[in-house]
């Protein structure tokens, strides 16, 4: 059995796709472990005054969908009054001893398989400060909110030996804790990266979160960014991702099979994005 706690603030002002996406985060933890959700308890802060009844259902409702679509339980939950809305999930899961994953075991040699494209922090920042056109987001969330559990039960026909989702701490924060854990040294080809429409170009305009400086100063001296890079491009290297997707350590020989199982089971982006190698201090190299 494992069980995880997650939630977030409102990345979007629509109640429902708060719901969604915040439900989508927390369950990730279950599968990136290789496991199954069962059941899920709400973990609601709100200020209710101020939101009233009508809108904190929706974003009740959005959870719900997902947790409904994930084939668990919604047990209960908790609420609290809290000037900021805050909303996630505790969810508890069932894995076999022997499937659990981790963010170690990553093997010299493997390939590294990304499953959602990055962007998201700068596009809900740009979104919030009018830089981004809501509507510019419309094809964006429901990838954002699209579940990991398809990719996995996919990723686990084949030979896993790491793996994590990317979440807060950016593309190269959650790819160097599977590289110290395992011990190796992980090259990501930059040219490969899924990205975003307009992520790269919010950067270029001046937009950025309030992670992106912690999500460098994180693996500073243990990130290597060997590709020459516009300082917009290498931004989105630290930018924090909302219900991100899985990033996969698996045999070199299995990742082609294993991307064309993830596209043909509609996870499009996914990608080939670097891989493991032997030599040198456990970090994260961009070429």
């Amino acid at each position: 059995m494992v069980s995880t706690v997650d939630f977030i603030t409102p990345p979007v002002d629509e109640p429902i796709w708060f719901g969604r996406i915040a439900a989508a985060n927390a369950l990730s933890d279950i599968y990136a472990m290789g496991g199954r959700p069962v059941t899920a308890l709400n973990l609601l802060m709100v200020p209710e005054k101020k939101l009233g009844t009508e809108m904190i259902a929706e974003i009740l409702k959005g959870g719900h969908e997902k947790v409904t679509e994930a084939g668990a339980s919604l047990a209960g939950g908790h609420s609290t009054d809290n000037p900021e809305p805050v909303f996630g999930l505790c969810v508890t899961g069932v894995v076999s001893p022997s499937q659990i994953l981790a963010n170690s075991g990553a093997r010299p040699g493997d390939a590294l398989i990304l499953t959602k494209p990055l962007g998201t922090g700068v596009l809900f920042n740009a979104c919030r400060s009018g830089r981004l056109p809501r509507s510019r987001l419309d094809p964006v969330l429901p990838q954002v909110a699209a579940l990991n559990g398809p990719a996995m039960e996919i990723a686990m026909k084949f030979n896993v030996h790491a793996c994590t989702d990317i979440t807060g701490f950016a593309m190269v924060g959650h790819a160097l804790e599977i590289a110290r854990g395992s011990g190796v040294m992980l090259e990501l080809d930059y040219s490969a990266l899924p990205i975003y429409p307009h992520a790269l170009d919010m950067y270029a305009r001046g937009e950025t979160t309030g992670s992106n400086r912690a999500n460098r100063e994180l693996v500073a001296g243990r990130l290597d960014v060997a590709a020459r890079l516009p300082a917009a491009q290498e931004q989105l290297l630290f930018d924090p991702q909302t219900s991100g997707g899985l990033l996969l350590a698996v045999p070199a020989d299995q990742a082609e099979a294993l991307v064309r199982a993830l596209r043909g089971a509609g996870i499009e982006q996914a990608a080939v994005v670097g891989r493991a190698r032997s030599g040198g201090p456990a970090g994260v190299r961009v070429v």
